[in-house]
């Protein structure tokens, strides 16, 4: 495309933020305009669950640009706008006000919501999710001495939830349905380290047990009753469940969904090849797995704008980077890289000591060649192991233990 065309990216948060970002920074002078439905400039959304939930950093600080980054280049930033419908054969987005909107490419970067609750009593106040700033401003006041919260799910964001708020004095009781949070995503043996570890902080972790009905009075929500019977007080219910994206335009516009998500090449472009998607929707061909993945983690946002921007722009380029997240709970920070299927995973090496929280976990696969990797208040390694990650060949489970054998030596 030349660079005077237009460009259109819906979805305002950090994807969206740095597509546009992304394409002025390559050269594009034409038309770019970015939607957001949120009234706020576009901002990263791990904070919500970290610093801004506890009140170590302010809001601002979570802004992608400010506002003058956007004059200064020209964007046409429509906030606390929707937009209803895209017509791919004449190239238009329908905004909510009836309005239309030409593009020659078209990027959705539209991010999930989170899972609502279907127990009885889900819709009373006091029941809490976190996505946005306004649902963090509403936890917030949570993290007091003697507030009661039970937080319904033992995913990231119900763990993030739960470690700020009772690091600030609140009795937290977490609700997980599994026989340990995050045993899905991590397995059991590094998951017992994070049940640990909430354990030692005074959180109350009950595993292997569901919700049945979160308790209401007066129109407020005053508790849950769990599937055996038992009730729990509580003065706020925090549901962490997972999240659901955004798929509502990309499926009227007859765009090809595969795993949750819009199915995309490995450049990210769509079965419609002026529509590309980023972030938590885009379900990508992975050129180094070699499989459809939909990461719905901060990096994944931050990192491919750059590649769809050089694609759109004529440069066809491949989004290569490995899923890569972190979290922050009470004095454990972690970072993993690559991607660990459990059905795919044969074993679990561990350097460093599971009982001190300071350790790397090599996950491998059943011909001894690394998935992925998770450094536990140990800093700097992710990027010494990357390369042993994309190459794919046999990594000896002694060496990967030993604390002399140097990470860049793998």
């Amino acid at each position: 495309m030349t660079a005077q065309q237009s460009i259109v990216v819906i979805g305002a948060g950090l994807a969206g933020a740095k597509t546009v970002g992304s394409l002025r920074a390559r050269g594009h002078t034409g038309p770019l305009t970015l939607i957001g439905r949120e009234s706020h400039l576009p901002y990263e959304r791990p904070p919500l669950s970290k610093e801004y939930l506890s009140g170590e950093g302010s809001f601002e600080d979570a802004l992608v640009h400010p506002e003058q980054w956007y004059l200064d280049r020209q964007i046409d930033l429509r906030l606390g706008t929707s937009a209803t419908a895209i017509d791919t054969a004449a190239r238009t987005i329908t905004l909510e006000d009836g309005s239309t909107l030409p593009y020659d490419s078209l990027v959705l970067a539209t991010g999930s919501s989170p899972r609502r609750s279907e127990l009885p009593g889900a819709d009373a106040a006091g029941v809490l999710y976190l996505r946005s700033r306004e649902d963090a401003d509403a936890i917030r006041p949570l993290a007091a001495t003697g507030t009661r919260i039970v937080v319904i799910g033992g995913g990231w964001i119900g763990l993030e939830v739960a470690a700020v708020t009772r690091a600030g004095g609140a009795e937290v009781t977490v609700l997980e349905r599994g026989h340990l949070p995050l045993a899905r995503i991590l397995g059991d043996k590094i998951a017992q380290v994070y049940a640990d570890l909430h354990l030692d902080h005074g959180v109350q972790l009950l595993t292997d047990t569901e919700a049945a009905e979160i308790l209401v009075q007066d129109g407020r929500a005053t508790g849950v009753r769990l599937v055996d019977g038992r009730t729990l007080e509580a003065d706020a219910v925090v549901v962490g469940i997972g999240a659901v994206p955004h798929l509502e335009l990309a499926e009227a516009a007859g765009l090809t969904l595969e795993q949750g998500g819009v199915a995309v090449d490995a450049s990210l472009r769509s079965s419609d090849p002026d529509v590309y998607a980023v972030g938590d929707i885009a379900a990508h061909q992975h050129p180094l797995l070699g499989r459809r993945v939909r990461v719905e983690h901060w990096a994944t946002a931050l990192n491919q704008p750059k590649a769809v921007a050089r694609t759109i722009l004529g440069t066809i380029t491949e989004y290569t980077e490995l899923p890569y997240f972190y979290t922050d709970q009470y004095d454990l920070g972690m970072e993993y890289l690559g991607s660990a299927p459990q059905d795919q995973v044969a074993d679990v090496v561990v350097r460093g000591d599971l009982d001190s929280r300071e350790f790397i976990a090599f996950w491998r696969d059943r011909d001894e060649a690394l998935l992925a990797v998770m450094a536990v208040n140990i800093w700097d390694v992710i990027d010494q192991v990357k390369p042993v990650l994309t190459e794919g060949r046999p990594v000896d489970a002694a060496r990967l233990s030993d604390p002399a054998v140097a990470l860049s030596d793998l």
